[in-house]
């Protein structure tokens, strides 16, 4: 059994070698030069670890992680595009380096080299983690779509917030454990405990990224808090003040909203302390991830494989503010 520290130091040297032909070089060096901008390389971690809590890691898990990992990157290097970002961990998005055109065909080989590395896989596995895998890849699609739509919207629930997060980043923490454990010969049942506790550790890791964008040290976190109130992001702290504030809270809020004043963060996080809303996050946090914990619990597996699970939701969730 490997650690979770150990597996990101496993699966980074497997990694670390182009991925794509020489030329056109116009083409591939763009999608090489986002590869290399890093990453915690979470989401092929979590297929090796579903792999590893039922079996030793199969040779067919690092094709399915190569290809986790480029189908990701290639939703990355899209949803920059459409979010018309500069910047991607510090460096120039590759539609701010190379061109628009040449960041959507990158992004375009990306996805169809993730399917190369599927192709490789030598198992009688491959006809259920090719369902997984496409319906993981149109779901994510189906999540940007509504991240989208949500914008134009005046009015978005909790629920359908909580459903378009979870199509747009939990399915694919979920898919990426599934398959390492379809490849460890786990029982249906137990893939699907091992999918419920991806999914709710997703969902649970988003309520705290809402949470430390409005509310978190900015030294810790490691960029300036507020980004989302200034962007008028529906997040899950905007959509519940908006439930439970009063009317002229809430006018006040959407009002804001509107005019952009210059401190508009400050009344925001005022609003949404009264609402206490803060606290509120906090707790429902802390239910996506017991009921994550719960479905690693029911798992049929000795404890002590479950610990590198453990370890990675110690690692996506903080639990020291």
């Amino acid at each position: 059994m490997h650690s979770f520290k150990e597996l990101i130091n496993v699966f980074s040297a497997h990694f670390a070698h182009r991925h794509f032909p020489e030329s056109p070089a116009t083409l591939y060096d763009p999608g090489e030069y986002f590869l290399a901008l890093g990453g915690k390389r979470v989401r092929p971690i979590m297929c090796l670890m579903g792999n590893e809590l039922f079996d030793e890691i199969h040779p067919d898990a690092y094709h399915v992680a190569n290809a986790i990992e480029l189908f990701h990157n290639f939703t990355l290097i899209h949803d920059d595009i459409m979010d018309a970002a500069p910047l991607r961990r510090g460096m120039e998005t590759v539609h701010k380096k190379y061109g628009e055109s040449t960041a959507l065909l990158t992004g375009d080989v990306m996805m169809i080299q993730s399917y190369e590395y599927l192709n490789k896989i030598h198992t009688n596995h491959i006809h259920a983690i090719l369902q997984l895998f496409n319906r993981t890849a149109k779901e994510v699609c189906e999540g940007q779509q509504l991240d989208m739509d949500f914008e134009k919207q005046s009015h978005v629930s909790l629920d359908e917030y909580i459903e378009m997060i979870s199509l747009k980043t939990s399915v694919l923490l979920a898919a990426s454990l599934e398959m390492g454990a379809i490849l460890g010969g786990a029982s249906a049942g137990n893939r699907d405990h091992l999918y419920a506790f991806g999914k709710n550790l997703g969902i649970a890791f988003q309520i705290q990224d809402d949470y430390l964008d409005a509310f978190g040290d900015p030294e810790k976190f490691g960029k300036d808090v507020g980004g989302d109130i200034r962007q008028n992001k529906k997040t899950f702290l905007l959509l519940h003040a908006l439930e439970v504030a009063t009317a002229e809270q809430k006018a006040n809020l959407l009002q804001m909203m509107q005019d952009n004043p210059a401190d508009k963060v400050e009344k925001v996080l005022t609003i949404f302390k009264a609402c206490n809303v803060d606290d509120w996050a906090k707790s429902l946090k802390e239910k996506y991830l017991q009921t994550a914990l719960q479905h690693l619990e029911d798992i049929a597996v000795v404890s002590t494989r479950k610990k590198p699970l453990i370890e990675l939701a110690d690692f996506l969730i903080q639990r020291d503010y």
